[in-house]
C-alpha cells in the first residue's frame, strides 16, 4: 500500500511538471484492438518516438495502463505512444504481433502530425510486451510486411520479458513443474505459442539476431532476483553481443515484476536513470 500511494503521488506530483496534448483511441486498424493513445508536448515538432507496448501475457492488458511514462518521456521532449493490439485466444501469436507491426506503421505514416520525428522511434514494452518489442526489434519480417525497416529505430528497451527464447521457457517451466510435483497449468507458455518447435524458435529474438542487419541498441530492464526474467535478460544481452549489436543491462535490485515497470519515469530511479542515458547516447547517433 506504501507504494502505491507513493506512486500516485509522485504520478500527480509530475503530471503537474507539463501540459500534455492526449489524443486517445486512435484507429490504427479495423478492429475494436486495433487503438492507440497518443501523448505530446504543445506546439511539438520533430521531436523523438516513444512506441509502447503493454504486458499482459498476451492475453489482457490495456494501452491505458501507463503508469508515470508518458509525462517523464513528453518532459524530456519525446512524444509517447501506447498501443492495443489483439489478444489471445481470440486470435494467434503471430496476428497480434503483427497488429504490433500495424501500428508502428501507422505511427510512422502519422506521428509527424502529432510532433513526433517518424524515423526517430523507440520501441518499448513490459512483460509480454518484452517479448513484443524485442521480436519486432530484430525479426525484420514484420515490419518489412509494413513497408519498414529497422532504419527507422533508435533503440529496443525490453523491460522484465521472460520470453527473449520462448523454447528455453518453455523447457525451464516445465522441469521445474515435474522436478517438483507441481500440477500442469493449463495457459502456459507452450499453450500460448504452440507445439511446433520451429514456430515457438521464430517468436524468440535470439533466434533472429545477426549482425548486418540494421537491429537498434538494446537497453534490457528486468528484476535482479526474478530467475526466469534475469536469465532471460542474460540470454538476450549475450547473443546481441556476439553479434556486436551495441546492448546495456540493468538488472533492478529490490524490485519486482510490475513495480520496476510501474516506477520508469519516477526521479531518482535507478532503471530510469539507465533509460535516460541510453536513449540520450542513441540520439546522438
Amino acid at each position: 500500500m506504501k507504494y502505491l500511494a507513493m506512486l500516485t503521488a509522485l504520478a500527480f506530483a509530475h503530471f503537474d511538471a507539463c501540459a500534455l496534448d492526449v489524443k486517445k483511441d486512435i484507429a490504427y486498424g479495423d478492429q475494436e484492438l486495433q487503438k492507440l493513445d497518443v501523448y505530446s508536448p504543445p506546439n511539438a515538432k520533430n521531436l523523438p518516438v516513444v512506441f509502447w507496448i503493454h504486458g499482459g501475457g498476451w492475453q489482457a492488458g490495456d494501452k491505458a495502463d501507463v503508469k508515470l511514462k508518458p509525462q517523464a518521456f513528453v518532459d524530456k521532449g519525446f512524444v509517447f505512444v501506447s498501443i492495443n493490439y489483439r489478444l489471445l485466444p481470440k486470435v494467434d501469436m503471430g496476428t497480434l504481433t503483427r497488429d504490433v507491426a500495424k501500428a508502428a506503421h501507422w505511427v510512422h505514416e502519422h506521428v509527424a502530425e502529432y510532433g513526433g520525428d517518424p524515423n526517430r522511434m523507440f520501441v518499448m514494452g513490459h512483460s509480454a510486451g518484452a517479448e513484443l518489442a524485442a521480436l519486432i526489434c530484430t525479426d525484420e519480417k514484420y515490419l518489412k510486411e509494413e513497408g519498414l525497416s529497422f532504419s527507422i529505430l533508435k533503440g529496443c528497451m525490453p523491460v522484465d520479458g521472460d520470453t527473449y527464447d520462448v523454447p528455453a521457457i518453455i523447457e525451464t517451466a516445465e522441469t521445474r513443474r515435474r522436478a517438483h510435483g507441481f500440477p500442469e497449468i493449463k495457459n502456459g507458455h507452450r499453450e500460448k505459442f504452440g507445439n511446433d518447435p520451429e514456430k515457438i524458435k521464430d517468436f524468440s529474438a535470439v533466434y533472429h539476431i545477426a549482425k548486418g542487419k540494421g537491429i537498434p541498441p538494446f537497453l534490457i530492464l528486468s528484476v535482479a532476483d526474478h530467475p526466469d526474467t534475469s536469465a532471460q535478460a542474460r540470454r538476450l544481452t549475450n547473443v546481441l553481443k556476439e553479434a556486436e549489436i551495441p546492448v546495456r543491462a540493468y538488472s533492478a535490485k529490490d524490485s519486482q515484476h510490475d513495480k520496476l515497470n510501474d516506477g520508469l519515469g519516477a526521479p531518482d530511479d535507478g532503471p530510469t536513470k539507465a533509460m535516460w542515458e541510453f536513449v540520450d547516447e542513441a540520439l546522438k547517433k
